[in-house]
């Protein structure tokens, strides 16, 4: 087995995950058994319980595991469903030795740090599939919480050939606008650390805001020690997927194949979308701390050949009068009512929802946006004034939203929602029967701990209101999994999430016949 891994430098955030994805996607295309694995030196034992607000979206695999989001980004580019043994904690290593420490597994030993910790570790890596392995190792080398890491993959390169083993380390030159040059001390600074780790890089990936000269390449090579065709400069591109490109156009995937001895066929084409429609789509959020708290959902609209949607913040729609919050979403062509937990802001994306389904707008309610759908008919046409979801208010007579009685009985949050994949019935004649082309049973991916209360408010699915509206059960399977308004040009929610699934090439259907709803409705404009 060969192993590439990828280390970061001078900053987090640079596009690791993304270069990963696309070496990985190459290499694959290029006919290799290919594997990936995000190491995250936290010690949370998964993303579950993390805020979006700091650490981006939490993605969710097939069999349930909570990840950080470069998952999301392996899936989309390799088209591959990841498994929770695609992504490695610093919470499950300790977790592991200790758990064996406790049983009896190192009797006699003093536990540390070397050599048992590192030896969880290099079992874990060992433990991957693929004939090549990309390992992403995450947050910044110098980081206090990596420097374990980094020694299991020193340990590691060691004790296999020479040519099992390629380090590649991403690193950032910034551009300093007063004296108009790049600056190249942080990536030497940074390589520096590595070697202090007893690590020597082999490939130099320089990201920048644009494109940097020859003489800077230069520099970087002689100052990082690796051969001048080894340093490559990937700047910032408008489409993440044309980081592919970009690196094939360099031959970075032939450069890794070559020190890897590891033979390479004719490399296949890449498609992904390139023209966009230029719909305004408005993202109804709440976390609005980075722009990769909703990951998934923008690069499912981007992938369905729309232009990004726009965050708007709920909160804010929460404080306008209902005349202004008409005025303000009437710009908009499409709205999209994410997941969330909390209270904070549900009042805004209620009246978000309520616009969309008064005014005919093109409107999608993923997990708590299909749960505020419900809500907001339950209050506006069903006359359930105080209808609400136990989440929110437990003392609410009207619970039309409430906790999975299983639920109930935990005492812990992580793991401990409805995760991954589970089976529905999609029902006939519905809109998201036709959107799933006439399938009955299909999987999606859950996560909630709330759901639909249908035994005590059947009456709001069965029959059409006094005025006239009828909101249908779409898909169900032990609850409700999916609703949709009749006679409107696309109100759909759906329990799960449909955005986990979108890969390049294949996005996911709904978010295709959300777009094609909006182009229908443009048209008939």
């Amino acid at each position: 087995m060969k192993y590439i891994v990828v280390t970061g430098g001078v900053l987090s955030g640079i596009g690791k995950g993304i270069f990963s994805a696309s070496l990985a996607r190459l290499l694959k295309d290029s006919g290799v058994d290919v594997s990936v694995l995000k190491v995250d030196p936290y010690l949370n034992v998964d993303a579950g319980t993390m805020n979006p607000n700091q650490h981006g979206e939490v993605f969710v695999t097939e069999d349930g595991y909570e990840a950080d989001l470069d998952l999301g980004h392996y899936e989309r580019f390799l088209g591959e469903d990841m498994k929770r043994s695609n992504n490695i904690t610093a919470g499950q290593i300790y977790s592991k030795v200790i758990e064996k420490e406790r049983s009896g597994g190192y009797l006699g030993s003093t536990v540390q740090i070397v050599p048992h910790v590192t030896g969880e570790i290099k079992d874990r890596i060992l433990s991957l599939q693929g004939y090549v392995n990309v390992i992403e190792i995450g947050g910044t080398v110098g980081d206090i919480e990596s420097e374990v890491f980094l020694e299991s993959v020193r340990e590691l390169a060691l004790e296999r050939s020479q040519d099992d083993f390629v380090f590649v380390h991403v690193t950032y030159v910034p551009y300093l606008s007063v004296s108009n040059e790049f600056k190249t001390k942080p990536t030497q600074q940074s390589v520096q650390l590595l070697r202090r780790a007893g690590i020597n890089p082999d490939m130099i990936v320089v990201r920048s805001e644009k494109c940097v000269g020859e003489e800077v390449l230069n520099k970087v090579a002689l100052f990082g020690g690796v051969p001048h065709d080894m340093v490559i400069n990937l700047p910032n591109l408008s489409n993440v997927y044309s980081v592919l490109e970009t690196l094939k156009d360099l031959q970075v995937h032939t450069k890794v194949a070559q020190r890897l001895s590891v033979k390479l066929k004719s490399c296949a084409q890449w498609i992904y979308p390139k023209d966009f429609k230029p719909f305004r789509v408005a993202l109804i959020a709440k976390y609005l701390g980075t722009d990769d708290a909703y990951k998934s959902i923008v690069e499912s609209v981007f992938l369905s050949g729309c232009r990004k949607p726009e965050t708007v913040d709920s909160e804010m729609l929460e404080s306008l009068s209902w005349e202004e919050v008409c005025e303000y979403l009437d710009q908009y062509d499409g709205l999209i009512v994410p997941g969330g937990f909390g209270k904070r802001g549900i009042e805004g994306k209620i009246k978000a929802i309520r616009y969309a389904r008064e005014h005919g707008k093109p409107i999608l309610g993923i997990c708590l946006g299909m749960q505020l759908m419900i809500v907001e008919f339950a209050r506006h046409v069903m006359g359930y004034a105080d209808a609400n979801s136990t989440e929110f208010d437990p003392a609410t007579s009207h619970a039309v939203i409430t906790m999975m009685e299983e639920q109930k009985r935990i005492m812990k949050l992580g793991g401990t929602m409805r995760l991954g994949s589970q089976e529905m019935e999609i029902q006939p004649r519905t809109r998201l029967w036709k959107i799933y082309r006439g399938s009955h049973k299909i999987k999606e991916r859950h996560r909630h701990r709330y759901e639909v209360n249908y035994d005590m408010f059947q009456d709001m699915f069965k029959k059409p209101s006094e005025s006239g509206y009828k909101l249908v059960v779409a898909a169900k399977s032990a609850f409700v999994e999916a609703v949709e308004l009749q006679d409107h040009p696309f109100f759909v929610g759906v329990q799960y999430h449909p955005e986990f699934k979108t890969k390049v090439g294949k996005p996911h259907p709904i978010f295709v016949e959300f777009v094609s709803s909006i182009s229908r409705e443009e048209a008939r404009k």
